[in-house]
Order: C-alpha cells, then structure tokens, then sequence
C-alpha cells in the first residue's frame, strides 16, 4: 500500500461524515473503511501512516503547533500531526512545505478565535486498530519502521519575536502583541 493509497482512504472518510472538521469523526470512519480491507492491506498501511509523521517532524510546524495549542510537548506535537493528517492530503502537504500557511485553514482561525486545540491521537493508532478489530491479534512485528528526520534548527518557541519571524501570519493569530 502506498501514500496515495493511504490519501485515497481519508479523502474518502472525509467525504462521508457529517462535520469534516472533527478530526476524531473522521479517524472513526478511517477505522471503518479499513475493517472492510484485508488485514494484509491494513498492514501495509502502517508504513505509509508512519512516514507522514516522519515528513512533518520539523521544528517549523511543531512552533506551528505550538501556536496554534497553546504548546505542544513531543506527544502533544504527534496528536497535532495527527490532527494535520485527517485534514487530508492538500493541507498537510502544503503545511509541511510552509507551517505558516496553516493560518489560511478555518479549522485554525477558529481554533484561534475559540481558544481550542487541534489533536487527534485516534488517527496515529487507527492501523493497530482497524487490524486487530479484524484479526484479534496485534499488528505483527515489523509492519513498519519509523526514522525521524533531524528537526532542524531550532528557537525559543516562547519568544514571540523570533516566532513572529518565522511564523508571521500564525503569530499574529495566536499572539498578543
């Protein structure tokens, strides 16, 4: 199973709930889509759901993130990715590219006008899940690898002047100048 496999599935899982922007909706019906697979191909989607996490290990949007929740420990980063993954494939290429433009999402400006955070930690397990629903056991040893990119250079995320710099349209929705 591929990326484009894995994009294929939450396109689809998006377009059939109710309310797109809750990301805990959507990795609800991934988990369905995927008890209607083979556990095979629920398996070789693990990979796939892995290297996103690892594309969007970066310290630019984990200040993204940052921002937008308020902060974000290495868990809160992860549940934060996840909440980009079920935004669908558009969205999160694009805010890997350039965090910043997370500040053109409604799902953010209304993160920022309300005061909530964006996570979702149920798409980062839905694989596991989705496998054992159907096969009972685990998702056996070695259906994935995981290698995390250096983050890159890194800033005082609490310094809003080097925020401002790097993340100009975020910071003028999430701080307070």
């Amino acid at each position: 199973m591929s990326l484009d496999d894995w994009w294929q599935i939450v396109e689809q899982a998006r377009s059939t709930v109710d309310d797109a922007d809750d990301a805990d909706t959507v990795a609800d019906e991934v988990r369905l889509i995927l008890q209607e697979r083979d556990p095979e191909e629920v398996a070789a989607l693990a990979q796939p759901l892995r290297d996103l996490l690892a594309a969007s290990y970066n310290w630019e949007l984990w200040a993204a993130a940052y921002l937008i929740n308020g902060g974000a420990s290495d868990d809160g980063f992860e549940y934060f990715r996840g909440w980009l993954i079920t935004r669908g494939r558009d969205v999160f290429e694009q805010a890997v590219e350039d965090p910043d433009s997370l500040a053109d999402v409604p799902a953010v400006r209304q993160a920022a006008e309300e005061g909530y955070d964006l996570e979702c930690e149920d798409i980062l397990g839905v694989v596991h899940a989705a496998y054992e629903d159907l096969t009972g056991e685990i998702l056996p040893a070695g259906a994935y690898s995981v290698e995390l990119p250096d983050l890159g250079p890194d800033w005082d995320f609490d310094d809003d002047e080097e925020m401002a710099q790097h993340l100009p349209r975020l910071s003028e929705l999430f701080l307070e100048y």
